[in-house]
């Protein structure tokens, strides 16, 4: 795999939201519902993606990883929606996602890189980004990319999952 890193526009959100979808499929599998995970729909990703992608007054930039004509990965960032932090200073990963048949080819690396890298451009001085308690291989990940659990925590409680999840941060320089 040699993939192209590129900045999203609305005419990816078909392919972030497969990716979206079946990265959540295979990740998230024994941490979160099977009805949950069997039913996210692409069509419903897509239109929500198409929404984020097309207006540029929300606040959320994405990239992309392309191989072969096919979106591979996605990251999504922009000013940190926390209301514990400073926003002035602090930028947030807000999602980060590879299609599993791209994992361990180095693009969640990659696109972690490039959304550190914009949002230390941008001004920020430092980035987080939430993740599942139970979701070790991806805490594994970001320590091994310097970040580390600051001791933020939320639930967000939904009809048929609870999302327990913790905020891990790192240093932008």
């Amino acid at each position: 795999m040699n993939p192209t890193l590129r900045q999203a526009d609305v005419d990816d959100a078909r392919g972030i939201a497969r990716v979206h979808v079946a990265a959540w499929r295979a990740a998230y599998r024994g941490q979160l519902p099977d009805d949950l995970l069997d039913n996210l729909s692409v069509d419903a990703r897509t239109a929500r993606w198409k929404k984020l992608l097309s207006d540029p007054s929300g606040g959320t930039r994405a990239f992309v990883a392309v191989d072969d004509g096919e979106v591979c990965g996605f990251v999504a960032f922009g000013r940190s929606r926390d209301a514990d932090v400073d926003t002035r200073s602090v930028g947030e990963v807000f999602a980060i996602y590879v299609h599993p048949y791209a994992w361990r080819h180095g693009i969640g690396r990659a696109l972690l890189t490039i959304a550190t890298n914009e949002l230390e451009r941008e001004g920020f001085d430092e980035a987080t980004l939430w993740v599942l308690e139970t979701n070790e291989p991806a805490k594994r990940f970001y320590e091994s990319q310097g970040w580390e659990d600051d001791g933020g925590r939320k639930v967000d409680e939904r009809p048929n999952a609870t999302f327990r999840e913790m905020r891990y941060r790192v240093a932008l320089d």
